[in-house]
């Protein structure tokens, strides 16, 4: 702690990473954050939507991580449950619960242990996500393409492509034909190009060393070891707040201005100003906008987690042509979210999973229907039951499509885009369109950071922005970097550290770079 550093930082955005700085700053030194926030909601694509009684988590954000600065935060924070949640109480369950923790039925301050269930629906059955090595997986795909696959995945192995792009990357892991059936609609659906158009580098980053040798390998030996290392993508528990990752965001919000951090919202950044002292490029200050009026602020330090194509648009009209034109073919995909109360689904729980009314376990289902442009839906009651208003007698479900701000989906109107997506679901038999009780739509721009277009020069702004010694890029969409979280949250941690003199500011671009990022299992329910 450097309670003698003294000055004032002005963070952008007030998501994970912009108030995981703030929060740090408050905490380790004197200096005082200042967040600005361009919308009127605390927690970037973290947040929480409500509508009416119900709460819908944009994205999906579980709460997992293997590295202890953040896992402290996280319990600083909001502790975990000492008490069963409603649905456990009525279901018999039993958890893994915190000596004193708070009672989530009494207390809302609180995270929730939850398992996770995450499944792949194609040719109308559900396959393990990711697949697993098992009779029931066969038995679905069929004799013709099992053989098929097996083939595919036996080249893979004495075969390896040069990995130029994702598709190289998934097929050196899974087959050719396993990436046909499981990786290569999905992937374009999420991106809006094909998975050859994109850097294999997103693949090393979100998939890091998953491959059907360690699905094999997990598969064998979880029978034998209750405590393992697991890739990302095999994690089977979390930690959840009770109202979704929003609850978590408002509440650490709630504590930078107790703290004595201020927080400006719907004040959306125009310029920044720069200035050389001494042979040393610096921010000066930041203009923003707030209320139809353009406002200045000076500052000491400068955090960014604002898109960086906004961030170099915002900078002065000097900044070089090569930066300014990789900044500009960056791409983005963009997010609908629609939300849908319904009495039932039409797909039946088959697993021993047990849940409140009998519906299917899962967090996530991963559609990889060809026929409709659905990506991935959500069931809000398998989260958290506080996510809606009667978890016991209704379903509250958030469809998801990926899509680009001003294409066809983008502009379409409200209800013909929830007609399209009632109908789509119903197309597909998650669902009866005569079951579907409210609706709502969301839209989120940035949300996910492409890796194509002008991507494989971002070194070219990383090292430009690099030369400003006060700006300290952060989070997802501040370093143009698909991150998890918690990884969003490591870049705040390091740049304080950076601030406070205790490490390079250069290690804040190598958070989550590593190929061999592990997760390690919490115990399992029972």
């Amino acid at each position: 702690m450097d309670k003698n550093l003294n000055g004032k930082a002005i963070i952008i955005g007030a998501g994970p990473a912009g108030l995981t700085a703030g929060y740090q700053l408050l905490k380790e030194t004197g200096i005082k954050p200042i967040i600005l926030e361009a919308t009127d909601q605390i927690g970037g694509i973290s947040r929480t939507a409500r509508f009416k009684d119900n709460r819908i988590d944009i994205g999906g954000h579980r709460f997992f991580t293997k590295i202890p600065e953040v896992e402290k935060i996280w319990n600083e924070i909001m502790p975990i449950q000492g008490a069963n949640s409603i649905d456990d109480i009525k279901l018999g369950k039993t958890k893994d619960l915190a000596p004193n923790g708070p009672d989530p039925e009494k207390e809302d301050i609180v995270m929730l242990r939850r398992n996770r269930v995450s499944r792949i629906f194609y040719l109308k059955k559900f396959f393990d996500y990711p697949i697993s090595i098992k009779l029931q997986t066969f038995t679905n795909m069929g004799l013709s393409r099992t053989i098929h696959a097996g083939f595919g995945y036996i080249k893979s192995m004495i075969h390896k492509r040069k990995e130029n792009s994702l598709e190289d990357f998934y097929i050196n892991r899974f087959g050719e034909p396993l990436y046909k059936m499981f990786f290569e609609d999905y992937t374009e659906k999420l991106w809006g190009v094909h998975p050859s158009k994109i850097d294999a580098s997103w693949g090393a980053q979100r998939v890091k060393g998953l491959s059907i040798l360690k699905v094999f390998l997990t598969a064998l030996t979880k029978p034998f070891i209750k405590q393992q290392k697991v890739e990302t993508s095999l994690i089977e528990s979390y930690i959840y707040p009770k109202f979704g990752p929003g609850q978590y965001w408002e509440t650490m919000a709630e504590e930078v201005r107790k703290l004595g951090g201020e927080i400006y919202l719907n004040a959306e950044v125009s310029k920044i100003e720069t200035i050389n002292e001494n042979g040393v490029n610096k921010i000066k200050a930041v203009g923003f906008i707030q209320n139809g009026e353009e406002k200045i602020i000076t500052g000491d330090y400068f955090l960014s987690s604002m898109p960086i194509k906004d961030l170099v648009r915002s900078l002065p009209s000097e900044t070089p042509d090569n930066v300014k034109e990789i900044a500009e073919g960056l791409p983005y995909r963009d997010f609908i979210t629609v939300g849908l109360l319904v009495d039932k689904l039409k797909i039946k729980n088959t697993t021993n999973i047990k849940t409140l009314g009998n519906i299917v376990p899962d967090c996530w289902i991963y559609i990889q229907e060809r026929e409709v442009k659905l990506g991935r839906l959500q069931i809000f009651n398998n989260w958290s039951p506080y996510m809606l208003k009667d978890p016991e007698h209704s379903v509250w479900i958030g469809l998801e499509y990926f899509c680009t701000e001003g294409d066809k989906m983008w502009n379409m109107a409200e209800d013909e885009f929830i007609k399209f997506a009632i109908d789509e679901l119903d197309k597909i038999g998650i669902i009866d369109k005569a079951d579907v009780k409210d609706s709502v739509r969301i839209k989120m721009k940035k949300a996910y950071p492409a890796y194509f277009g002008t991507y494989d020069r971002f070194n070219e702004v990383q090292d430009y922005l690099e030369k400003f010694s006060n700006l300290y890029c952060i989070g997802r969409n501040g370093q143009h970097r698909y991150n998890n979280m918690d990884h969003s949250m490591m870049t705040s941690i390091e740049a304080v550290r950076a601030i406070c003199g205790k490490t390079d500011k250069s290690i804040i671009w190598k958070v989550n770079t590593e190929k061999e990022y592990h997760e390690t299992t919490q115990k399992q329910e029972q």
